[in-house]
């Protein structure tokens, strides 16, 4: 049978001893830290994350993190360097190893060659006593930290602290590399933000063909069949060069036959169209053609040029559709 234990006491407690490493870490940043932010800064190659077992596990977040805020970066294998990946550290690249006890053997079998490519060494270790910082360019340090783990042996605050120590380089370098926030979104085309930021109305609104239009001269029973035939809720109204004189939507044909208790079918749409309808430029981005819809209570935009040709629609539908949020 398992122990009877608080589990939320032993929770507390690891978030507690956790939270005090990272105090500790805190009192280790110093001129050190500064060096190896320019020491990065400076690189000409990429930043290559070396460790084994649970600081590799570390490393290769770190990677991810530093090449997704503007660090071109990549983890590499220290077991498998020594059997041919090493041929991915190159000359101007920067290595980073992690081993919290500063001496990982895989790591100290790849120190000649590291040695031999001048590739400058930066390590994140518990001290600076072990061979790896002896020999390291700038040797980061945890502190004397302790273990989240009652046995003192799983990595678990040494991890935690080596994480946030490794995020502290990448928010460091991010600042001095001016990297914004559009410059995350063309690294994460595929996420939310991306979406956000990237996605602008000219990727989104409907053109051509799938274009309503009519002028202004158009029987009503025509300008029926553009809307439906459309499939837009709408059909722009444009004179002989495409300039925008109105829309007419399908809300409207709702108001209007609510008003005339039916009407015409051969009335010009001059006649009951709106006029200067609410448009957008095509390099608006998407997310904010998004919100000016919810804003202004509307499903639909008309796009113009600047010399108010209409060149595009783009609807809620399209947006939501495109994971626009």
């Amino acid at each position: 049978m398992p122990n009877q234990i608080d589990f939320q006491k032993v929770a507390i407690e690891t978030l507690s001893i956790e939270q005090q490493a990272l105090a500790v870490l805190a009192t280790q940043i110093d001129d050190r830290f500064s060096k190896a932010c320019e020491i990065i800064l400076q690189c000409h190659g990429r930043l290559v994350v070396t460790g084994m077992g649970k600081s590799g596990h570390i490393g290769r977040k770190m990677a991810a993190t530093f090449a997704s805020t503007g660090t071109p970066s990549f983890f590499m294998h220290p077991g498998e360097a020594g059997h041919g990946d090493l041929g991915m550290l190159v000359r101007g690249d920067v290595l980073i190893a992690i081993s919290n006890s500063g001496k990982s053997d895989e790591i100290m079998m790849l120190m000649p060659l590291i040695k031999h490519l001048g590739v400058p060494l930066i390590t994140i270790s518990g001290d600076d006593k072990g061979p790896m910082p002896q020999n390291a360019d700038v040797a980061l340090t945890l502190g004397n930290i302790q273990e989240a783990c009652p046995l003192g042996l799983a990595p678990t605050s040494s991890t935690t602290a080596t994480l946030a120590l490794g995020d502290a380089l990448a928010v460091a370098l991010l600042e001095a590399r001016g990297f914004t926030a559009n410059d995350f979104a063309m690294s994460h085309p595929a996420g939310a933000l991306g979406k956000r930021l990237l996605l602008h109305v000219k990727h989104l609104m409907h053109t051509g063909q799938e274009l309503p239009k009519v002028s202004p001269d158009t029987p009503m029973n025509k300008v029926l069949y553009e809307i439906s035939n459309k499939r837009l809720g709408l059909t722009t109204i444009v004179d002989q060069n495409d300039v925008l004189l109105g829309i007419f939507t399908d809300g409207d044909l709702r108001r209007l036959i609510d008003k005339q208790q039916g009407f015409d079918v051969t009335l010009p749409v001059s006649a009951v169209m709106i006029q200067n309808p609410l448009t957008i430029s095509q390099e608006a981005r998407a997310v904010e053609a998004l919100e000016q819809m919810n804003a202004k209570k509307i499903n639909q935009f008309v796009v113009v040029n600047e010399n108010q040709q209409v060149i595009g629609v783009i609807s809620m539908h399209d947006l939501i559709q495109a994971g626009v949020n």
